[in-house]
Parts: C-alpha cells; sequence; structure tokens
C-alpha cells in the first residue's frame, strides 16, 4: 500500500492535462518504443468527439509504474457540462495535479474543480504548463493560484502546494525556471514525494465505494472505486448497500487492475488500489460495496442535479428512416438507458406520449454531445430546444437555476456584451480592468445562457471568452426575450430549386442550398423580422417561348447559414425540433401541417385568456 499512488489531474478546458497525461505514460516507460500507440497524441482522448473538439468528455483511469511505485492517474473533463465526471472522481483519489496555463492562469472551470478536490481534502500539486508559450508569464500565474486557494478556503496543508512548471508539449518538467532539464522526472518525484499513500486500512473487512461505472456486454456493469478496506478474490460473496439503504448480494465475477491503458484481469486485489468489479448489475455511483451486510456503508456522495431538461422524439417527417436504421422508439428508449447506466449525470424518463421522452442534463453541450454520438451510431432523434428545470421553495415560490458566468473581452466591445447581458436577466457582480482587456463577473439564469455564446463571439469578432459555473437556485427572473427572428417555413415538399431560393433570399437568411430535398414544415430560413413565413423553395421557373427581362442573367446566391448541433439547438424555438439524423441536420416545426400549427397556437392563446 506504501507503494501506490492515486492521482487526478484537473485543468480548465484546453490547458493541456490530457497532453500532460501522455508525457507521463510515455515517459514511465508505459509503451514499447515501437508500438503504435507511443507516437500518438491525446492517447487518453479516446472518443472520436473527444479527438475532434480537443475537449476531454468521460474521466478515464490509466496507471504507470515509476520506480518501484504504482501510480493511478485519473484524466477528469474541464468542462463544467460534464462536472457530474469529477464530482465522483474525487473519491477515488489522494492527491491531485492542478494544471494552469502559464499564460491564461486559472480560469471559471479550474475553480470548479479544485473546489470539489480541495473539499474532498486531496494534496494538490501545482503544474503550470505550457512556458514554452511566447507570451507566458509563469510568475503572475502562480500569484494568481496562490489568490485562488486562499478564495477557495484552503488548509494551511493545502495552501502549501509544490509547483512544477512544465511544458507537457516538449516533454520536460522542472522545479525552478533556471533549471535545464529534458524530462518529467521532477514532477515523477513530486509525485511521490508530496502525495500521500492511499487513506485505507488493511485489516477491518472490504469496503469500496463506485466512483465510476462501466459496462461490458459480457461481464453486466463494471464498478470502479478505492479498496479503503479489506481485500478481495475472485468469487468471493459480496454485499452491495444502495443509496437507499436497500442491501443485494451477489458473487464478484472479475476484478480489473489498470496498467497503462489497458484494463487486465488479475485474481485478487488489496486496500489502497483502484479496481474494476463485476458482479453487480445494479451497482451506481456513491454506493457501497462490503463484504458483509453488518458492515457500515460509506458516505454516499450526491451529485449535483441537472439544470436543463430536452424532449427526444421519434424522427416522425417525410424524410425518416433514409439515412439511419435504428428509428423507433424502442431504439431510442435503450440507447439512452444505456448511457446512463455509465453517465450519473443525465436522467431520462419517458412521458405520457410513447414516441417522446425526457432527458436532463447539467448543460446543452453535454446534451448535444449524446445527440452527437447517437448520429454516429445510426440513429434518427427529433430534439427540442433545451428548457431549464424550476423548483419550488418551502413557501410555493417558483425557483429557477442562476449560473456564475466568467467573461474575458476586449475593452471595445465592453457596451455591446453588457446590453446583451442586460437582456438576458444577468446581474454583474465584479468587473475589473487590465490591459485591454475587461474581466466580468455575472450571475445569470441558465435560461438566459442559452444561445448568450453565439452571440458573443459574433458581438467580440470572436475574442471574447466565456466559462460559466452553477452557482445556485434563485428565485425566478421573469420573462427574458427569445430569438428576434422569425423563420422561413416551406409549405411544399420535393427539392430547393435556386429559382425559387433567389426570390426567397429576400426575405432574410437561407439555411438550405439547391438540391436540398425538402418537406412541408421544414424550416428553410431566417426571417429578417420577427413572425414566420410560409414559402415554396421548389417552385421551378416556368418555361416559355416569350423572351423575359431575366433571361441570361445568373442567379447568385448568398452563402447559407449552415449551424452546427450544439448552434442549432440554441437556435430553435419552442415550437421547433432539431431533426438528428447521421447525414443530415434539419430544423422544422413540431407540427408540420401549416393548418395544424394555426389551430394549435389558437387554442393555446385562448388558454392563456381563460387562465
Amino acid at each position: 500500500m506504501q507503494h501506490i499512488r492515486n492521482i487526478a489531474i484537473i485543468a480548465h478546458v484546453d490547458h493541456g492535462k490530457t497532453t500532460l497525461v501522455d508525457c507521463l505514460l510515455k515517459q514511465s516507460g508505459t509503451f514499447r518504443a515501437n508500438q503504435a500507440i507511443a507516437t500518438e497524441e491525446r492517447i487518453m482522448d479516446s472518443m472520436d468527439l473527444e479527438r475532434e473538439k480537443g475537449i476531454t468528455i468521460r474521466a478515464k483511469n490509466a496507471a504507470f509504474k515509476y520506480k518501484d511505485y504504482h501510480i493511478n492517474i485519473v484524466d477528469t473533463p474541464g468542462h463544467a457540462d460534464f462536472g457530474g465526471e469529477v464530482e465522483r472522481i474525487m473519491n477515488m483519489i489522494d492527491g491531485v495535479l492542478l494544471v494552469v496555463d502559464a499564460a491564461d492562469g486559472p480560469q471559471a472551470q479550474t475553480r470548479f474543480v479544485l473546489r470539489k478536490a480541495l473539499e474532498a481534502g486531496a494534496k494538490p500539486i501545482v503544474v503550470i504548463n505550457k512556458i514554452d508559450r511566447e507570451n507566458a508569464d509563469p510568475h503572475k500565474v502562480l500569484d494568481a493560484v496562490w489568490d485562488l486557494f486562499g478564495s477557495l478556503h484552503a488548509t494551511d496543508e493545502q495552501m502549501d502546494f509544490p509547483v512544477i512548471y512544465a511544458s507537457a508539449k516538449d516533454g520536460y518538467a522542472k522545479t525552478d525556471l533556471k533549471h535545464v532539464t529534458g524530462t518529467m522526472e521532477p514532477l515523477f518525484d513530486a509525485i511521490i514525494k508530496h502525495i500521500p499513500p492511499p487513506r485505507a486500512h488493511a485489516g477491518e473487512g472490504f469496503k469500496l465505494l463506485v466512483a465510476n461505472l462501466d459496462y461490458s456486454d459480457y461481464l453486466g456493469r463494471i464498478a470502479f472505486g478505492k479498496i479503503y478496506s479489506g481485500k478481495v478474490k475472485l468469487g468471493d460473496n459480496f454485499v452491495c448497500i444502495h443509496g437507499d439503504k436497500r442491501k443485494s448480494k451477489s458473487k464478484i465475477t472479475a476484478i480489473f487492475h489498470f496498467e497503462g491503458l489497458k484494463r487486465i484481469e488479475v485474481p485478487e486485489a488489496h486496500a489502497g488500489d483502484v479496481v474494476g468489479l463485476t458482479g453487480f448489475e445494479d451497482v451506481f455511483i456513491g454506493e457501497t460495496i462490503t463484504d458483509s451486510e453488518d458492515r457500515e456503508p460509506l458516505p454516499f456522495v450526491p451529485i449535483d442535479p441537472p439544470t436543463i431538461q430536452m424532449q427526444f422524439a421519434v424522427n416522425d417527417g417525410p424524410l425518416a428512416g433514409i439515412d439511419g436504421q435504428l428509428v423507433t422508439a424502442r431504439h431510442i428508449w435503450e440507447r439512452l438507458v444505456k448511457e446512463v447506466r455509465t453517465n450519473v449525470a443525465l436522467r431520462v424518463e419517458q412521458t405520457d406520449a410513447p414516441n417522446i421522452f425526457n432527458v436532463s442534463g447539467r448543460g446543452e453541450m453535454q446534451i448535444a454531445i449524446l445527440v452527437e454520438q447517437m448520429r454516429r451510431e445510426g440513429h434518427e432523434v427529433l430534439v427540442s430546444r433545451p428548457e431549464v428545470i424550476y423548483r419550488k421553495d418551502a413557501s410555493g415560490n417558483l425557483l429557477e437555476p442562476i449560473e456564475k458566468l466568467f467573461l474575458e473581452i476586449p475593452k471595445e466591445y465592453m457596451g455591446a456584451v453588457l446590453e446583451n447581458l442586460a437582456g438576458r436577466k444577468a446581474e454583474i457582480t465584479n468587473m475589473s480592468h487590465h490591459g485591454a482587456e475587461v474581466s466580468i463577473e455575472a450571475l445569470v439564469p441558465t435560461r438566459g445562457l442559452i444561445g448568450f455564446e453565439t452571440d458573443l463571439v459574433n458581438q467580440t469578432r470572436g475574442l471574447g471568452v466565456m466559462s460559466h459555473l452553477f452557482h445556485e437556485y434563485g428565485p425566478d427572473r421573469g420573462d427574458i426575450a427569445a430569438r428576434k427572428n422569425g423563420s422561413l417555413v416551406s409549405m411544399e415538399a420535393g427539392e430547393a430549386m435556386a429559382y425559387a431560393l433567389n426570390m426567397i433570399q429576400e426575405r432574410g437568411r437561407l439555411m438550405v442550398v439547391p438540391g436540398d430535398a425538402i418537406y412541408a414544415g421544414m424550416i428553410v430560413g431566417e426571417n429578417a423580422r420577427e413572425n414566420d413565413i410560409p414559402v415554396n423553395p421548389c417552385k421551378a421557373k416556368k418555361l416559355t417561348n416569350m423572351r423575359s427581362q431575366g433571361e441570361g442573367k445568373g442567379i447568385q446566391l448568398n452563402p447559407p447559414l449552415k449551424l452546427s448541433l450544439e448552434r442549432a439547438l440554441e437556435y430553435i424555438g419552442s415550437d421547433e425540433y432539431v431533426e438528428a439524423t447521421p447525414k443530415n441536420l434539419r430544423l422544422r416545426k413540431r407540427i408540420l401541417d401549416e393548418n395544424q400549427r394555426k389551430r394549435a397556437a389558437q387554442s393555446r392563446a385562448a388558454k392563456v385568456v381563460a387562465a
């Protein structure tokens, strides 16, 4: 047990933690020099989406040997939407490497993950990464890290943290900026010296707190966690104590141990090690696995609640089933249940309609990632606009989730951004000027943040940086104006024609190009005004033997507005869906028929009057 170290790597998005894990794995000799993986970058980003977006989505375990120490390492996500992954990891580890960019300094997510680590009592090592950047200022960043620890009420022991300066990209670390080193050895030595051995007991019966889940088609659910006490052998009869105090018995069918990125089966494991156990099908994160019914469970750690909800519906449009194979309600429900088995921050539930399911999560990005994964697996699904989850306090007043927003913007765009925030019911709590930049902190309703990132990019010419964290449930802030533009809705089915699109583009911006398949009720563009307009994008030019003034004139169409999945989910109105298929993203009205839409709008208005 003295030769085991359990650490997590935490950082803001894009501060280089996954590249740092690469370095540690490669320089510890985990891979052979001729192994293909040894030349890859960002080895831990195993999902396609992680590599494409350059962010960590799932917390992942790995391990390496250094001298005669076995070091278990967890790479955690830096994005607030995946905070559920970070919270539960803190139960498995005894120390953290806090990675901070030498140019950007500590950012909002750094604060979030560090707070979780300090609350869990983990010993921190600060790694100031990217010191090879031309605008790096490690001393200034170190002062900012000190301030951050102070503001999070760190203990004296936690404040006494060691500092390592590193460039994960170039593969070196040093304890002093003046030193010259070519390897990561100073960081390895700091981990062994400063991170304590696992807080665990060799005797006193077996206990393991489940901190992560995976699923195997052959073995069922795999529960990962740190062994707090005792040891486990293959075939032992164990008990799982659930969150609601229920107890279920089962036999251990496999024990997994980490070597590099590989999971290997072992016959037994001892206190302090991080292992995966199979045999319990209904085990959940935060529950305790023990060897006897009489034992007290380890403290159950609740996870922050979801704040956003979207509806997933079966694609019932005229073009359904052309791109994807998995299109029925059963396929969608099974995929959502499979996701919840390993992703604890998500909730799914069935609704009164058999073809519609509610999916709740931390943020729109988290749910957009799920939709993108489903698309790639061959599913077709309709997704509604994100809506926040309200609550009521003891006296029956409505509460809504409030986020803490952190902005870094150039000074000249301050007026436009503050005006935008005022329209979103934001409350500015802090503002500081440094050089040509302004840092703004504000409390904003979660629903006010939907679509804000796109506005920020447009208003600051791409120079604004934002991050946000869940703050609290606060009093309802009243109405927030939604999208200001209406939609251009097709009233015909067919193929988009350049002749028709040329006339439609005078009304607003197009979202389709000639040759696209169109159906009635599909949104083909954005109206320049607030109302929706029915248009016919499939109208062809009539052939005639009369010579007309337009003869010989080329049609010039403006570039179409192409929306990414996340942008499309922010963009749509409450009566619209995003139709996500493996090959296409389309926007459409919930009710495709124009007359039925009008009737529904009238009946909605009548209900409001009656109330």
